[in-house]
Formats: C-alpha cells, sequence, structure tokens
C-alpha cells in the first residue's frame, strides 16, 4: 500500500510530498529527490547488540505511525586501520546498523519494476551503504529501475569466528536484506521476482559467497560480481585467526569474552592484529601478507564450499552471472602504499613465490612476462591472484555448472595522478555510480570534472548493468569456448579474453579454501 503525506521536500522543490510506504514492519516516509523517491535507513533487522549480539539476524521489530526515512542508518563498527579514525564516514554513531536504503522513480506496487541490490566492499572490514559514492540515483534513474543498498556487520562483528556464534555472520545479514527486498519491494514498485545482486571487492566476494549458499537460494536471479576476491579461509585458518584477533584483548574467542567488549571498541583487534599478520605466514600463508583478518568462512554450513567449487556443481546454474576485474587491481594498493616502481627484485620473488601457481611458479610468471620490470611481475601476479584470476575462474566455473555468464574487464586508466594508476582497483564504482568527486573518486579523477569519454564510458557502464537487470544481456556475447569479453576503454570493444598469458598460467589452478599451514 502507498499513500502520500504533505512534508516539507528534502531539495527545495515546493510542495512535493514525502511518499510513504507500508512495510512488513511499519511504514516509512522518504523524500522525494530529482524526479525519484529516495528512503534511507529501513531498518531490515534488529540491532545486532544486547542478546542479539554475535547472532543470526532477527527480523525488525514493528513500530507504530510512520518513521521518518530520510537519513542513513549508523555505520556498523568499522576496522579502519590506516584508513582513518570514526570520523572518516562522518555519520551518527548507533546500533541499529542494519538498515537499507531504497531509490524508485515511484512508489508504485503497480510498476513491478527490475530491481539491483548493492553489496558493498571494503575488506569484510570496512564501508556503509550510506558512502556518498555510492549514491544510486544516477543507476535508478538512467535504467528505470529500483535500486537499494544495505549495510551488514563487518570485522569482528561480521566475519571473526567466534566459540558460540554462527559463522558469516555478515553474509547472513546480506541474506536477511535480500528476504527483506522479496518481502517488501513490490510496494517500493519493484518486481521481487527480477532481482539482480551487485558488487565491487568484497562485496563481489560475498556474491560470490551468496551463489553457493543454500540460504540465499531464491533471493536473487542475477548477480553482477567486479573485482572477485579469492581469498575465503578454511574452517581452521579461521579459527586460528580468530583466536588471535582475541588474544589482542586479552580474551578467549568465545561469545562470553568477546561481549565483554563494547563493539565499536571491538574492532581494535583487528587493527593491531593487521599489521602483525605477515609475522604469523609460516601458519596463515596467503591470508598473511593481506593484512585483512576476516574473510567468507567455508564452515561447511553456511557457506559449505568455496563459490568455485560450488558453481561447478550448478549450485548457481538458474542464476544469469556477470564478472568483471579491472587490468590494473592490485596498483592501487602499491600506490596507497606509496611503493610504485619501488619494488626490489628480492621482494618480487617472495611475492612470485607465495602467489604464483604450481611448483615452478616464479620461473613460468618471469617467462611469460620477459619484458617485465620488478614492479610490473609483483603488480601482475597480486592482479592475478587476489582479483583477476579468481573472477574469470568464477565465470568458468559457472558454465561448467551448466549456467551461463558474461564476462568484461575495465581497461581504461583512471585520470588521477597523471594516468599513473591505470586502470585500477574501485575505478569502476564512480564510473558506475557517476560518483567521480567522492570518496575514491576523488583520487582516481584528481577533483576534476570528467571528461566526455569518462562520461561516455560511465553511461556506458550504466545501461550495460541495468540492461543485464533487466533482460539478461548485458550487450555482449556470453562467456564460451571462444572467450569473448567486453574490453572497456575509451573505445569498448568484444574480443578475446586480453589477460590470455595469464589465463595460461592460472589454467587447471583450483581456488580452494586457504588452509591453516
Amino acid at each position: 500500500m502507498t499513500t502520500t503525506e504533505s512534508r516539507p521536500p528534502h531539495d527545495g522543490s515546493a510542495g512535493q510530498p514525502g511518499p510513504v510506504v507500508r512495510t512488513t514492519a511499519g511504514a516509512v516516509r522518504g523524500r522525494r529527490e530529482a524526479g525519484l523517491a529516495v528512503f534511507r535507513g529501513i531498518p531490515f533487522a534488529e540491532p545486532p547488540v544486547g542478546e542479539a549480539r554475535f547472532q543470526a539476524p532477527r527480523p525488525a521489530r514493528p513500530w507504530d505511525g510512520i518513521r521518518e526515512a530520510h537519513a542513513f542508518g549508523p555505520p556498523p563498527p568499522q576496522d579502519l586501520g590506516s584508513l582513518g579514525g570514526p570520523g572518516l564516514l562522518d555519520l551518527p554513531e548507533g546500533d541499529e546498523w542494519l538498515t537499507v536504503n531504497v531509490w524508485t522513480p515511484e512508489p508504485d506496487p503497480a510498476a513491478r519494476r527490475p530491481v539491483m541490490v548493492w553489496i558493498h566492499g571494503g575488506a569484510y572490514k570496512l564501508g556503509h551503504s550510506g558512502s556518498p559514492g555510492y549514491d544510486a540515483r544516477h543507476i535508478a534513474a538512467d535504467g528505470d529501475l529500483v535500486v537499494v543498498s544495505l549495510n551488514y556487520r563487518l570485522g569482528m562483528e561480521g566475519f571473526a569466528h567466534i566459540e558460540g556464534a554462527p559463522a558469516n555472520r555478515g553474509l547472513l545479514d546480506q541474506v536477511a536484506a535480500l528476504e527483506w527486498v522479496r518481502d517488501n519491494v513490490e510496494a517500493f514498485g519493484g518486481d521481487p521476482d527480477q532481482v539482480t545482486v551487485f558488487g565491487e571487492s568484497a562485496g563481489a566476494g560475498s556474491i560470490a559467497a551468496l551463489l553457493s549458499m543454500p540460504r540465499a537460494t531464491g533471493l536473487f536471479r542475477r548477480a553482477i560480481a567486479q573485482s572477485v576476491p579469492g581469498t575465503f579461509f578454511s574452517d581452521a585458518l579461521a579459527r586460528d585467526i580468530g583466536t588471535a584477533l582475541a588474544a589482542e584483548l586479552g580474551l578467549r574467542p568465545t561469545v562470553a569474552d568477546l561481549s565483554t567488549i563494547a563493539p565499536r571498541k571491538l574492532t581494535s583487534a583487528g587493527e593491531t592484529l593487521g599489521p602483525k599478520m605477515p609475522q604469523h605466514i609460516d601458519r596463515w600463508g596467503q591470508a598473511a601478507p593481506t593484512v585483512t583478518p576476516f574473510s567468507p568462512v567455508v564452515d561447511g554450513e553456511v557457506l559449505p564450499t568455496s563459490p568455485w567449487q560450488a558453481l561447478r556443481s550448478g549450485s548457481a546454474k538458474d542464476v544469469e552471472l556477470l564478472v568483471g576485474h579491472n587490468r590494473d587491481e592490485y596498483r592501487l594498493f602499491i600506490a596507497m602504499a606509496g611503493q610504485l616502481g619501488r619494488m626490489s627484485d628480492e621482494r618480487v620473488t617472495s611475492a612470485l613465490r607465495l602467489f604464483a601457481p604450481g611448483p615452478d611458479g616464479e620461473q613460468a610468471y618471469r617467462a611469460a612476462f620477459p619484458e617485465a620490470s620488478p614492479s610490473e611481475l609483483y603488480e601482475r601476479v597480486q592482479t592475478d591472484w587476489l582479483f583477476s584470476m579468481p573472477s574469470l575462474h568464477l565465470a568458468e566455473a559457472q558454465r561448467a555448472g551448466g549456467g551461463r555468464a558474461h564476462v568484461c574487464e575495465l581497461t581504461w586508466p583512471a585520470p588521477g595522478n597523471g594516468g599513473a594508476l591505470g586502470a585500477c582497483h574501485a575505478l569502476d564504482i564512480p564510473l558506475l555510480f557517476g560518483t567521480y568527486g567522492a570518496d575514491l573518486g576523488l583520487l582516481l579523477f584528481a577533483g576534476t570534472e570528467p571528461s566526455a569519454e569518462a562520461l561516455s564510458l560511465s553511461s556506458r557502464f550504466r545501461a550495460s548493468w541495468t540492461s543485464f537487470a533487466r533482460t539478461g544481456d548485458p550487450g555482449w556475447p556470453a562467456y564460451d569456448e571462444r572467450r569473448l569479453v567486453q574490453v572497456l576503454d575509451a573505445e569498448p570493444e568484444v574480443r578475446a579474453y586480453p589477460e590470455e598469458a595469464s589465463r595460461r598460467l592460472w589454467e587447471g589452478y583450483e581456488f580452494l579454501p586457504l588452509p591453516l599451514l
């Protein structure tokens, strides 16, 4: 049911009423902004504190009257590490972290528009659906569809292995948000049978997990996963890292012990352990240099197997998949560490021996890229191991399991920093959302107005993504034995997968849960 009541408009357009929509928990009033109806901070689950802390999400408590849905909900506790303090988000604190936001052309139940559900990234330890870079107005307006974004528990609250708590609580939050979409999006003008999940980095890793999770079956019809990280933890590795996290606070990794620490203070465990992780390379192997102690856990229950194993067995064959990556993914992290062009051959050798596939991986990489500098080799193997090959292999697994997948690669270089960042990690976000002056867009576009070339590519991104959400066809052929992919550049083209040397190096490699050594 949809009704309207008078309220001062958000954007200064006199006389426009704020739309009211009734959800399963109660009525919410949004705002009209730039031709859309926008609702922010709607609870999809009970605040995960008190008795509900470290447990699976519980349905939101009903409310009486009309709840104002004008402001984003508070962000979950963040393990920001070197990225800054809590003021970085500049948002109110509170316990009501589990909220959704909706952008819709019109909250008319008869409209039944396609729905896109955004799952943000952030290494499973930081991020927030209310970040300015995730403003979905352009996607909703250009695509004439409904966009939903959501928060989920992060870091210790959402992903640490804790005795007495279910694994992958952050993923369970995402499932609860998708159930909210199923039960409520029609009232906002969306079609619950035409839901596409889309995400980047840890958001894409989350989507890979959702494709593998029995609890998520039937909650979405299509999926877009950009820059899928290959880091999934085995149960043994997650337990060991969980013990180390708790030890940073002088505690055991149990619900009883960790519940004695306030959620926003508990983040200090990850912030202090992260920089120490490389010291544990003898136990944590490839996970150690990532300095990210959180990832989805292949626990055998919430997440029965790795996504690549699950898709190969046909777990998502009925879900249409679009997967992509950027050519120079890892360059962003090298630049943020101030190490561009400064890698020693000793450090490159260590990276090749740790991450390159097979017993002769180092020699194979050096032979495949004989003209590469040490820095280029370091970036290549890190890009391949962490993002590009997991992404490509996810598409190949989907195809092997009887499903269909489309593949793309972004090769257009970010204009910021004189183009030195290349087509780096996260460049697709400002291009997709059209938010060039927010969050990482400030770095990638150097605070300048986007060029006509950038605007054209941005428009193509949105057109492809929304076309896929509407029809399952992004505008180029599905990935098959020809290995045709969409290359997104100033002059986009469909061609054979460009990173053939890397593809061959990783052919036959299995992305399994990272083990405890």
